[in-house]
């Protein structure tokens, strides 16, 4: 679905972060849904010794996988993360338990450290500091991102509408908003469901954007919305 840019809300998750080196926790913390999964891996490498080009990430609900993220361009809300779900890192390059005290130095510390695996990467022009590659994302970037703008520019306030996201399923409603939300740049479809299949009452941090009851609004990519005439579900209840 897409080309890597779909998220599910512009709020953070919680997650657990284990690696392959101990399979014990090695910090629980807020990250941003709308980073992709490759700033996502760079964030993780200071606190884990990873590498982020040579890091693999794979998503889990207690002991189940849930999905394998897989997609450095996509973002993270792209997936079906939740608070509490737990990320597990596998790198060869991941620190040994000997190093463990390397967790603890500031970002700028490690930079300047010469025997990191940001060093390494550095001096061959890997991951992040492959020029070319980065190049490329960021040209992705802009691509999907005009493709957002022209896709929100057919979509009216009031229509009806049926939006599909990764991990969840398909549900009708009435858009309510269109247009940036404060503090993200970028359009974002604010959908009000006909069930309570959402994630918030219409409102981000505090600032209402359409009204609707709580669990029945969520905020969507243009890419994951096709208006069109969708009626709404029947109730059962009315037939009793």
């Amino acid at each position: 679905m897409g080309d890597g840019i779909q998220v599910i809300t512009g709020d953070f998750v919680k997650v657990n972060v284990t690696n392959s080196k101990t399979d014990a926790v090695v910090f629980e913390r807020k990250f941003p849904k709308n980073i992709t999964i490759l700033d996502f891996k760079n964030k993780l490498e200071v606190v884990t010794g990873g590498c982020a080009a040579t890091m693999r990430l794979e998503l889990y609900n207690g002991d189940k996988l849930v999905e394998k993220l897989d997609r450095n361009e996509a973002l993270l809300g792209f997936y079906p993360i939740e608070d509490g779900m737990r990320i597990h890192v596998i790198d060869d390059f991941l620190l040994v338990d000997a190093e463990v005290e390397k967790f603890n130095l500031t970002d700028q510390q490690y930079s300047e450290r010469t025997d990191t695996v940001r060093s390494f990467l550095k001096s061959n022009k890997l991951g992040k500091y492959d020029e070319e590659e980065m190049k490329r994302l960021e040209e992705k970037k802009r691509e999907a991102a005009a493709r957002e703008d022209r896709l929100a520019r057919e979509i009216m306030v009031g229509a009806r509408c049926q939006v599909t996201v990764s991990g969840q399923p398909r549900r009708l409603g009435t858009v309510m908003f269109n247009g940036e939300i404060e503090g993200k740049n970028k359009i974002m479809i604010g959908v009000k469901f006909d069930e309570p299949l959402g994630v918030n009452d219409g409102t981000v941090n505090g600032k209402r954007y359409f009204e609707c009851q709580p669990k029945y609004g969520s905020f969507v990519p243009p890419s994951a919305v096709v208006v069109g005439d969708f009626p709404p579900e029947a109730d059962d209840l009315d037939e009793i």
